[in-house]
Formats: structure tokens, C-alpha cells, sequence
């Protein structure tokens, strides 16, 4: 079974002190040629469905945030789309996204069009790139626990202002930050640190219109010294849509989040 490149994930260091682990997910446009010739899209199409789901320039946010940030954050940086495998789906019948065909491995589109032809086995991507990606985050996590005895998971994506097909909770507020948050890993002290910090950039929501942190599984609903929220901001705060360049409005954000990465260090 081939393994993925290095360049599919990077863990970026942070100070030996800080306990704080920036995670980008979602931001990577990169698609290796044979994965590629799984997707059914043409190209034009297939730069639409991009411009869609990719998180763009959250990479760039959590770097500056990074720089910004007095302690300096470790980051782990998933370099391929998530249309090769999304890591942060359950890669089995938990995940709930499966109901419109995106679970690690998705078979339909934003849209709910067809992106991989019906009765594709997702287990050969599963095994090249989703579990050694969550092994490496386990790792990161494990890094940081036997280092400052606990982590502390910082989620960082984008959602677009309007509602795509694919969403199943599209339906709530959409505010320009939205904080995801689990009822184990989630602290409050966390939470409102988020809030504080993010003020200066509009209202913060709670869970809508999505919710939930990534927590590795060997630790999920089990161990308290990982703290995990999930910082969701609407693109049109930060860039055009969809797909577009960046505004000056990210450098706001960034300093937000560097002030969430401080507060959160302590």
C-alpha cells in the first residue's frame, strides 16, 4: 500500500512552552494526478467545486496569527484538498455527512452532483491518507501533553455566507464568527476567551451553522487535558467569494486569533 508524500500534512513548530495547536485543515487546493483521475468533474467544473469548498486562505490566517502571537503556536497544516480525504470526518458510519455523500471520502459535490463515480471503495484512500493524518495529529497532540501536560486544539476554517446544498444545519444564523464547541472538550473559560478576542471582528454565534471540534479519537470523550474549539469565520469578513483573493480585513482576524492563541497559552 503506497504512503502519502510528506507534503500532505506539515507540523509546524511552535515554542517548546506553548500547548496550543493551530489546525488548518481545510485551505489546501492540491489534488495528486491519481486521485484526480478518480473525480469525475471536468476541470472547469472541478475549480468551481474548489472554489466551494476550500477554506481559502485559513493557512495564511493561522500563520500571521502564529507570528503575532507572543507564544509562539505549534500549526498542523493539512496540504492536500479535502476532497482527497477530509481528516476531519469519522471514517465509518458515525459521520453524519454521509447522508449527502461527504464522509472522509466524498462522492458528491457541494451541489450534490457527483464527484466520484457510485460504488467508489473509499478504503484505499482512507488507509494512503486519513488514518496516517490522524496519527500524526495524535502524535502532535501527544507532543504537547508530554511537553505543558495539556493541549489545546484550535480549529481554524471558513464558511461561505450563503448556504451550499450540501449543509445539513444551513438553515441557522450565519454570524461573522462562529464558534464550534464540544460539550467535553470545550471549556468555558475557552469559549469566552474566543469571544473576547473575536469581538473586534462582529458577532461571534455559537454551533451554527456548524458545530462540534476535532479531537483526535485516541483522546475524544476521554481525556480533559485536550481542549478543543473550532473557530469558523465567514468568508465574505475576509475575501472574496468564492474562491477569491484575501481583503485587508484578514490581518483583523489574524490578530484575533493571535489574542485567542495568547489567551489560551496561559
Amino acid at each position: 500500500m503506497p504512503h502519502p508524500a510528506p507534503a500532505s500534512f506539515e507540523l509546524l513548530p511552535g515554542a517548546a512552552t506553548s500547548p496550543v495547536l493551530l489546525h488548518v485543515p481545510h485551505a489546501s487546493r492540491a489534488i495528486p494526478p491519481d486521485v484526480r483521475a478518480g473525480i469525475v468533474l471536468d476541470d472547469a467544473a472541478l475549480a468551481r467545486e474548489l472554489d466551494h469548498i476550500t477554506d481559502a486562505h485559513t493557512d495564511r490566517i493561522a500563520a500571521e496569527a502564529a507570528a503575532r502571537a507572543g507564544v509562539t503556536p505549534w500549526r498542523f497544516v493539512n496540504r492536500l484538498s479535502r476532497l482527497v480525504v477530509d481528516p476531519e470526518r469519522f471514517p465509518d458510519e458515525r459521520e453524519e455527512m454521509l447522508a449527502v455523500g461527504m464522509g472522509a471520502v466524498y462522492t458528491r459535490t457541494t451541489h450534490r452532483e457527483a464527484l466520484r463515480a457510485d460504488g467508489t471503495d473509499p478504503r484505499p484512500l482512507i488507509e494512503r491518507y486519513f488514518h496516517p493524518y490522524a496519527r500524526a495529529v495524535a502524535d502532535a497532540v501527544a507532543d504537547r501533553l508530554a511537553a505543558t501536560g495539556r493541549a489545546v486544539i484550535i480549529d481554524v476554517h471558513s464558511y461561505p455566507t450563503t448556504a451550499l446544498p450540501y449543509e445539513l444545519h444551513g438553515e441557522g444564523p450565519r454570524p461573522p464568527v462562529c464558534l464550534g464547541t464540544d460539550a467535553f472538550h470545550t471549556p468555558p473559560e475557552l469559549r469566552e476567551a474566543a469571544r473576547a478576542a473575536f469581538a473586534r471582528c462582529g458577532e461571534t454565534g455559537l454551533d451554527s451553522p456548524f458545530g462540534g471540534t476535532y479531537v483526535p479519537l485516541t483522546y475524544y470523550g476521554t481525556d480533559a487535558r485536550v481542549s478543543a474549539l473550532m473557530v469558523e469565520i465567514r468568508r465574505d469578513t475576509y475575501m472574496t467569494e468564492p474562491g477569491g483573493p484575501a481583503t485587508a480585513t484578514l490581518t483583523d482576524l489574524a490578530s484575533a486569533l493571535a489574542e485567542l492563541v495568547e489567551s489560551a497559552s496561559r
